[in-house]
């Protein structure tokens, strides 16, 4: 067996333990939504509402999921509730692809720019400077020169966690002391990537929510301060959210996405819940890339994401 397919069976058995919770849960559902039936009829199609609903799928993607199978039911006349499984595996993949017409590139694809300058969002404890460092990693793995920008500087802990992460994956964090400006950190985290010829630099930033307005400011305090550096910095705007937190996750990504130009999501912790559906309501509702999930703590647990991938693990037997 070559490399290349070893680390794509790796990625894969990473990609099921990580869903298993939720696979469990969907299938265990979906076994009672079919109970005595052979066809797909309008009961098991409540039936499954009530299953993706309480997956953490979201209502308004669950009726468009459903909508699609009743086309699909009343095309062929008939469909078995064996077929189920197959059926949503097919929908759902191809509803995700509607609404994220090009996957996203790995790690070792050429970046468009240099250099790519990555923004980082999100409230505090959905996993965002392990998200950072496990980033880090992967591009530095993938034999990329990175710089991390500690512009979380509102909290110590934040900034501590990041140099953690930096000397794990053996790149450079510019900091500075706690209280100053975070712009000024994003500052001097680009000019140091400019000077040095770094590939990509990755700016860690606070996480409050409870003045939306304050945060609206910093965030584009920090935009214009890159600008200054780097004309069209930041390239990518990346969302950090839970998965765990199931609907919770869909309004921290209403508010980010009213606070900022959001361009990229990371879903984290989705091996320690039962509701991985919630990536695939956010990814339709909010029409944003769901560009990385992260399966793990280890720092080889983040994978980006591949929706046929996804789907494949979620419903296959």
């Amino acid at each position: 067996m070559g490399i290349f397919n070893i680390f794509n069976k790796e990625k894969k058995e990473t990609l099921d333990q990580g869903l298993s919770k939720t696979k469990e849960s969907v299938f265990s559902k979906l076994t009672r939504a079919v109970a005595g039936k052979t066809k797909v009829d309008d009961d098991v199609l409540d039936n499954l509402e009530e299953v993706l609903i309480t997956s953490d799928v979201g209502v308004e993607t669950t009726l468009r999921i459903i909508e699609r199978i009743e086309k699909r039911v009343q095309r062929d006349k008939y469909v078995s509730t064996d077929e189920l499984n197959v059926i949503l595996k097919d929908e759902i993949a191809s509803l995700l692809a509607e609404n994220n017409s090009d996957s996203p590139a790995d790690f070792d694809a050429p970046l468009p720019t240099k250099p790519y300058v990555i923004m980082v969002v999100g409230v505090n404890g959905v996993g965002k400077t392990t998200t950072i460092g496990k980033l880090a990693h992967q591009f530095t793995k993938a034999g990329k020169k990175v710089y991390l920008g500690a512009a979380d500087t509102f909290r110590a802990a934040a900034v501590d966690q990041l140099v953690i992460w930096g000397e794990r994956a053996g790149v450079p964090v510019i900091k500075q002391k706690m209280g100053s400006d975070p712009a000024s950190v994003a500052y001097d985290a680009i000019a140091s990537a400019k000077a040095n010829n770094a590939d990509v630099v990755i700016i860690d930033t606070a996480g409050r929510l409870h003045n939306k307005i304050n945060l609206m400011n910093e965030l584009t305090k920090i935009k214009n301060v890159m600008q200054k550096i780097v004309p069209d910095a930041p390239h990518e705007v990346l969302l950090v959210l839970d998965g765990s937190t199931g609907q919770n996750a869909f309004e921290q990504a209403k508010q980010f996405t009213l606070a900022t130009d959001v361009t990229a999501l990371a879903i984290t912790k989705l091996d320690g819940t039962a509701k991985g559906g919630v990536v695939i309501g956010i990814s339709d509702q909010f029409k944003i890339p769901v560009k990385y999930i992260g399966l793990g703590e280890g720092i080889d647990h983040l994978q980006v994401f591949d929706r046929n991938e996804f789907v494949a693990s979620l419903f296959e037997k």
